[in-house]
């Protein structure tokens, strides 16, 4: 008797303990529009594992970004916090990482949740894209890679996905060849032109080697930027294997595929132990690519290509859960980090961007089709099936979420801006915690939602917005993505307010005769944004423009490969992890 009581015991308490430390599974879109998943209202493009995963789980209605750009947005998901507490935040009109050889990024400061599980024993991996910053000071110090910041294992992307990785698909960088080549090599022109005819006139001796260092001038300045368009796929579109180059540069072949094999043989090799698995999609940020299965079969070119392609990766995952018996101890999330990028139009002129849905504007900007993003999370037996949940919650929320599941205690000696979502999701708390939550567009607040405690009403004030262009568009197609100072954007005095919970759309503007509460509504929100100004401590930025740069000195290329930094370690090695 007193053997089969203390068999029972032990059996409740492995329960206990698996219901308590389940394994986590993020899967996470690049750049996926509201409007582009089944589940969310989309009619045309097929995501029947994406739909089921909703159908088993908890859909969130009002799931937020941090930011609406890659780079501080992901930051922001990791750590739980908003990505300006860290300085993964831009005061300038770069937004992002653009190089593996940058000096910025993710500070080794910063706790991820990743780093919680792993000191809880679990075993976490990384499969996909980083974009949070590579090295500081030497190009083996690795001071931002994942490795560092709590991943046992990555295998992927260790920057972004940009048009100028795949050939053939144009530059990202069309701005930046205005501005720097065309503009200045405009004013060469015209001072060689305006010297010629002085000299014709013989009103000024201009000596012949004066012609000759400006021509010489204009050739270094085209040359450099054809140099760098030439070389930036070798040097920033690779994969990486732990802290190895893999492929360099990066191959499209059947890559959604390499990665999800990646992602499955985690799963396998961690069956005996909880684990956290982040896949990060390189869908459907462009360049867009898909396999030869998924080429020309969606109704929506080849971004919808994509898109069921990564839907197709997401049902592997799920399968290999079920098959292995693991679906009812793993708690799956399933997110973007911004929205659907309206700004998206290829050299041809073809729009490759998403759909945000019935929401304002897009990736970089705060409108809700920058900010509002698909949030999904399925928890058998525990989070109830086919709930719909209208709430505000962050995507910072995950951090609080899976520290608690994994048992370790938040971090006391910062403010982390995310809250547990499990007394939402499991019915024990029907409105979000987030009374208030901050809006940036880069470094500069730019509004504030509040969710008024005895009220369904939810106020969203904008202390200035971009300026679309052309006007009545969806976005700031002329610059490529939305500013956030200077003459790219509009001020607000009073701040812009609209009731998101009856105008979604963000069409109607409140002013005081529409809304008696007007100014008070308003009171309210700049106070809740002077208090949490006052709760951000100086930090060093890490998108400052030296921690952007290109630095030659931490340039990763494949090992033994010569001055070439090309190299196919993928052959070589098969896809076996380490």
């Amino acid at each position: 008797m007193n053997i089969l009581f203390l068999l029972l015991l032990f059996l409740c308490e492995a329960q206990s303990r698996s219901a308590s430390r389940p394994n986590i599974v993020v899967l996470m879109a690049d750049d996926l529009g509201i409007g582009d998943v089944g589940c969310y209202g989309n009619k045309t493009l097929r995501t029947p594992n994406i739909d089921r995963l909703a159908r088993g789980g908890a859909k969130l209605t009002q799931h937020l970004a941090a930011s609406p750009l890659c780079t501080p947005s992901r930051a922001a998901f990791l750590t739980g916090r908003y990505p300006v507490r860290s300085g993964m935040t831009s005061r300038f009109r770069t937004g992002v990482f653009l190089f593996v050889a940058s000096s910025g990024g993710l500070p080794t400061s910063e706790i991820t949740f990743a780093k919680l599980l792993k000191d809880q024993g679990y075993s976490t991996a990384l499969i996909g894209k980083w974009h949070l910053g590579m090295s500081c000071h030497s190009r083996t110090d690795f001071c931002h890679h994942p490795l560092r910041h709590g991943f046992d294992y990555f295998y992927g992307l260790p920057a972004t996905n940009l048009r100028d990785c795949k050939p053939g698909e144009g530059t990202v960088f069309s701005m930046a060849f205005r501005e720097l080549v065309f503009s200045p090599l405009q004013v060469l022109g015209v001072t060689v032109l305006t010297l010629v005819v002085l000299r014709g006139l013989g009103l000024l001796h201009v000596p012949r080697g004066v012609f000759f260092c400006l021509f010489l001038l204009a050739a270094v300045i085209l040359g450099l930027f054809l140099c760098f368009l030439l070389f930036f796929r070798t040097l920033n579109c690779f994969l990486m294997r732990n802290y190895e180059v893999s492929q360099q540069p990066m191959s499209y072949d059947n890559l959604t595929q390499r990665l999800t094999t990646e992602a499955l043989q985690f799963v396998q090799r961690n069956t005996e132990r909880p684990f956290l698995l982040f896949l990060s999609y390189l869908h459907v940020h462009t360049a867009l690519f898909s396999s030869k299965e998924f080429t020309s079969k969606s109704q929506h070119g080849p971004y919808g290509d994509a898109v069921e392609e990564m839907d197709w990766s997401i049902g592997q995952v799920l399968n290999v859960l079920d098959e292995l018996k693991l679906a009812n101890t793993t708690l799956v999330y399933f997110t973007s980090d911004q929205g659907a990028h309206v700004e998206e139009v290829t050299a041809k002129g073809e729009m490759h961007g998403g759909s945000n849905g019935i929401y304002k504007g897009g990736k970089a900007n705060n409108w809700e089709g920058g900010i509002r993003v698909p949030g999904i999370l399925r928890w058998p037996g525990v989070i109830p099936p086919g709930q719909e949940i209208d709430q505000p919650t962050s995507n910072m929320d995950l951090f609080p979420t899976v520290a608690k599941l994994a048992g370790s205690p938040l971090p006391e000696d910062r403010i982390i801006d995310g809250h547990d979502l499990m007394p939402l999701l499991q019915g024990k708390r029907q409105r979000s915690d987030h009374e208030f939550l901050f809006h940036y567009c880069n470094a500069y607040l730019n509004a504030v939602r509040w969710h008024p405690r005895n009220s369904t009403s939810i106020w969203k004030a904008f202390f200035f917005t971009p300026k679309f262009t052309p006007e009545g568009a969806n976005g700031c197609f002329s610059t490529h993505v939305c500013f956030c100072f200077g003459d790219f954007i509009t001020h607000h005095d009073p701040p812009l307010l609209f009731d998101i919970s009856k105008d979604p759309r963000e069409r109607n503007p409140l002013t005081p005769t529409t809304q008696p509460h007007f100014h008070a509504i308003l009171q309210v929100m700049q106070e809740a944004a002077d208090n949490h100004s006052k709760t951000l401590p100086e930090v060093p930025n890490q998108l400052s423009l030296e921690n952007v740069l290109w630095k030659p000195w931490l340039q990763l290329c494949c090992p033994s490969s010569g001055l070439s930094c090309q190299c196919d370690r993928e052959k070589q090695d098969g896809r076996e992890s380490r």
